[in-house]
């Protein structure tokens, strides 16, 4: 299979994933464990295959500088892996967001756009997160 179906088909199962967490989980309270069971596993079986398929042992060595990391990235292969690392720690990060404001009592539609976030600019989805969880329970350190 040539990187660029990997990609397609990696990036539908990641945004039915999405759905299925936005819009089920209000309504099906197991959504985020089917999900993680599910997508997260596909994607993280996906990233493995990709990885292990090209990466060779001297490539740790192109971690260590931004230049052997733009090295790696001239591979659509390891581009691809990239994409599907993201893909599926984003979801992941997304299933925790919507497990954790249940456990704070908080209502699922007001982190829907710290949903939105997780899955166009993770870091900063998860960030708004956790300021709405601090808002809402008025402590940074909530229980996790």
């Amino acid at each position: 299979m040539t990187p660029e179906k990997i990609f397609e088909l990696s990036s539908t199962v990641a945004m039915i994933g999405w759905l299925v967490l936005i819009l089920a989980s209000p309504f099906w309270f197991k959504a985020p464990r089917f999900i993680i069971g599910i997508a997260v596993a596909l994607l993280a079986i996906t990233y493995t295959w990709l990885i292990l398929s090209t990466f060779k042992p001297s490539d740790m060595n192109s971690f260590g500088t931004l230049e052997g990391v733009m090295t790696l990235f001239t591979n659509k292969t390891m581009v691809t892996g990239g994409w599907v690392h993201y893909l599926a720690f984003d979801l992941f990060i997304g299933c925790w967001i919507v497990n954790n404001a249940r456990k704070h009592g908080i209502n699922h539609w007001i982190t829907v756009p710290s949903l939105f976030f997780t899955f166009m600019l993770g870091p900063l989805g998860w960030l708004s997160y956790i300021l709405l969880r601090t808002a809402v329970t008025k402590s940074y350190f909530a229980e996790n």
